[in-house]
């Protein structure tokens, strides 16, 4: 697999290093000079200095093979939401992943269709949400090619599905449960697996689906 990444900070080093690794052949582009100097120094010649937002760059580094896959790992949305349009659009690759830096800017990805995008300040805040108890829905993982998402949910002693099993529970449509964590251990989520008190249920859903899920769920 060819793979091209834009930006040289410590995600795309570290990609382009676990790529090596593993056999595939990658370049990375990086604007900084410093940066790229001590890119240039561990990757040699699979290292280049440029500005990937140009057209001359992007070709020099190879993307009129077309790449397999281009990364858009800068530090600059803008430049991201260019690097993923001129690769799709321009030259035909088939597929592009890219960072988003502010949360606030995910809109502007999702309106020109650009996924699967990445954005760290949203993952951190899902794993915090996790680990505090009064949040008892948590949004883990949003596929937006496929207009699902998956979530997890805190089940209370209060909760109307307490004691009930998965198949006696009306579950709004467009969504199922995936799995039961119980004391630490998963199981899936089948028609006979009775909820209980403590447990941590995951469900995929299509989005606007979770008011009614916390309802069936969570609330009497």
């Amino acid at each position: 697999m060819y793979v091209l990444i834009a930006g040289g900070g410590k995600a795309g080093a570290n990609v382009m290093r676990t790529l090596l690794r593993n056999g595939h052949e990658a370049t990375i582009i990086e604007q900084e000079r410093d940066r790229y100097e001590r890119l240039e120094s561990e990757f040699e010649h699979q290292a280049m200095n440029g500005d990937a937002t140009e057209l001359f760059v992007l070709e020099k580094a190879g993307i009129k093979r077309p790449p397999d896959l281009v990364l858009a790992l800068t530090g600059d949305d803008e430049d991201n939401l260019v690097i993923s349009q001129i690769s799709r659009e321009k030259y035909g690759v088939p597929k592009v992943i890219a960072r988003v830096n502010d949360p606030r800017n995910q809109p502007h990805f999702d309106l020109l269709g650009i996924s699967p995008t990445v954005c760290a300040t949203l993952s951190l805040l899902a794993l915090v949400e996790h680990e505090v108890p009064e949040h008892e829905l948590v949004h883990l993982l949003e596929l937006r090619k496929e207009n699902l998402e998956i979530v997890e949910v805190q089940i209370d002693k209060g909760s109307p599905c307490v004691g009930k099993s998965v198949d006696r529970i009306a579950l709004p449509a467009g969504s199922q449960l995936i799995s039961v964590v119980r004391n630490g251990k998963a199981e899936i989520a089948v028609g006979s697996t009775e909820l209980q008190p403590g447990d941590q249920v995951l469900a995929i859903l299509q989005p606007g689906k979770e008011d009614e899920l916390r309802h069936i769920l969570l609330k009497k």
